[in-house]
């Protein structure tokens, strides 16, 4: 050690190189915590940095000591490492819902899609976790030998006092941290324990739904709920997953991703409501389907589930999905009188077309029951973008056009524009599925049938829309964007001229449904929903801040 630092005590080498390992981890504490919250942490921190400072002469368990030290040491950058990047993509905390149903309903599959598709942002967590580790066990190393050397030059008697006393006072302020149970839940350690624990809750609760679903069907029929009208009733339902309105043609975007939709828009005319300016209140799939069909009301408790509602109203209900969710097939699919999940490959890297939920939509429609209430959830345009439409069926690979050129002017690099194209090479076979639901449901049943079909999205989707980013997106407008479309044989309402340029909100979705499905119960409100001349539009609260919702 004396080599390389000729004129140097072993204490001072010591001192510089613990305080070189505490710089290190304090950096991502930093960049991973705000507030008061970096002082807590810091002093969690220091004590595993203070142990350096003991002289051990046997070899063996200094490196012990130095491996430990390490591995508490990455604890608290990994820690800081994580929370960063969760808040620069998705502004979200490890314990928000976010991040805890998404990591809750990730399967292996899954996961690697998601490398797949992060690769590049996580690739540079990695490499700064990988270039940080080894500083740290470079200083770790050095403070480590240099304890060996405290028999060299000594400092003066006073000085060490100092240095003592110091050293002392800090240990016994972490010493306070430690003893203070709010303080100790944050050491990663043993927050992320907890964290795996809550995660393996959420997980659990899911697979323990018949008891919920049971009460679920009895508290819907307790509300009594009625129908407002006498003969035959079809409402089918279809949602997506991950569809921007801001890359479909009907919304006016420059590649052509809706021909069908448009034709029949051109057919139909204002019997086909486009809703302009549909949002979402959520940017991932689990809430956002949650709060689709039950908001809370006005004393902010969770209300009924629309489809134990519907059932409990006399309406016989489907639940036909493309999508191997758990979380969803246990909190909403299994309400219903049948549920059909034809995915069953865990993850979003099946192959299985949305088109195969066609001939289950079909047969439901076909069904003599005079009231049916048939729900079609999609994959849509969820990322792997390549897999949701059939091989070779591009046609905006490597083809430049406006929206290329228009990208590129931006500054959009390559592989956000490659993926660009796969995400609207999906949106337009995803055309093709929603249209021809549409047609089905006007298809089914005798012309004075009273026919509904309501489409949305469960959140939209970043394809370098406003950053240079592709995926989910909480922390920018294209993550909560979504198309929102009506149609109905004959409306029992007259509709309201200036219908398709209000705002709407899919967490207000259950009572729209009320509406379609004519269902009268006294949690109603009509000033939530969009097809009521009551309406009254408020703004939902989202982690950014959205211009205007009338865009």
């Amino acid at each position: 050690m004396t080599d390389f630092f000729p004129n140097a005590s072993g204490r001072a080498i010591a001192a510089a190189a613990i305080t070189a390992a505490l710089a290190i981890t304090a950096m991502f504490i930093v960049a991973g915590h705000s507030d008061r919250r970096i002082i807590q942490m810091l002093l969690l921190a220091v004590p595993a940095f203070a142990t350096l400072f003991i002289r051990i002469s046997n070899p063996a368990w200094r490196a012990v000591r130095a491996v430990i030290v390490w591995m508490i040491g990455m604890a608290f950058i990994a820690d800081g490492a994580t929370r960063f990047y969760l808040e620069l993509l998705y502004q979200a905390p490890p314990d928000s819902s976010v991040v805890l149903t998404a990591i809750a309903n990730a399967s292996a599959s899954e996961t690697s899609e998601y490398l797949q598709t992060s690769w590049r942002p996580l690739a540079t967590a990695v490499a700064s976790l990988v270039v940080a580790g080894s500083l740290l066990a470079l200083a770790i190393y050095t403070a480590t030998q240099a304890t060996v050397m405290y028999d060299e030059p000594t400092p003066a008697k006073s000085y060490g006092r100092a240095v003592k006393f110091i050293l002392v006072l800090a240990l016994l302020i972490c010493g306070l941290a430690y003893l203070s149970k709010p303080w100790r839940r944050l050491h990663p350690v043993v927050y992320w324990s907890n964290w795996h624990a809550a995660v393996s809750a959420l997980r659990e609760s899911w697979l323990d739904q018949e008891v919920a679903i049971v009460n679920a069907l009895r508290e819907a029929r307790k509300i009594g709920p009625t129908l407002s009208f006498e003969g035959r009733s079809t409402v089918v339902l279809v949602i997506a997953d991950s569809i921007n309105r801001d890359n479909l043609g009907i919304y006016g975007y420059a590649r052509d991703t809706t021909p069908r939709l448009q034709q029949r828009k051109a057919m139909l005319g204002e019997q086909l409501v486009v809703m302009r300016n549909a949002w979402s209140s959520e940017a991932s799939t689990v809430p956002s389907v949650n709060s689709i069909f039950h908001s809370p009301d006005t004393s902010d408790e969770k209300g009924p589930h629309m489809v134990a509602l519907a059932r409990a109203a006399g309406y016989k209900v489907w639940w036909i999905s493309n999508q191997a969710d758990t979380a969803i097939e246990y909190q909403h699919a299994r309400l219903a009188d049948h549920f059909l999940m034809i995915n069953r490959t865990p993850g979003r890297n099946s192959r299985l077309l949305d088109d195969e939920t066609l001939a289950p939509l079909k047969r439901a429609l076909a069904d003599a029951s005079p009231r049916k209430l048939v729900i079609v959830h999609l994959m849509g345009a969820h990322p792997h973008y390549s897999l949701r439409y059939p091989a070779a069926a591009n046609p905006y690979d490597d083809q430049p056009d406006k929206v290329d050129r228009d990208m590129r002017a931006q500054g959009k690099p390559r592989w956000v524009r490659e993926f660009r194209e796969e995400y609207d090479a999906a949106v337009l076979f995803h055309d093709k599925v929603v249209s021809a639901s549409l047609d089905l449901t006007r298809s089914y049943g005798e012309p004075n049938d009273y026919r509904a079909w309501m489409y949305l999205s469960d959140h939209g989707q970043e394809v370098g829309h406003s950053t240079h980013r592709v995926g989910h997106s909480p922390s920018t407008p294209a993550g909560y964007r979504i198309p929102t479309l009506f149609w109905q044989s004959n409306p029992r309402t007259v509709l309201p001229q200036e219908l398709q340029a209000r705002p709407f909100r899919a967490d207000w979705s259950d009572m729209t449904l009320t509406h379609l499905l004519g269902i009268k119960w006294s949690g109603y409100r009509s000033t939530e929903d969009v097809l009521s001349a009551d309406y009254i539009w408020r703004n939902p609260t989202l982690p950014l801040s959205i211009s205007s919702f009338s865009q």
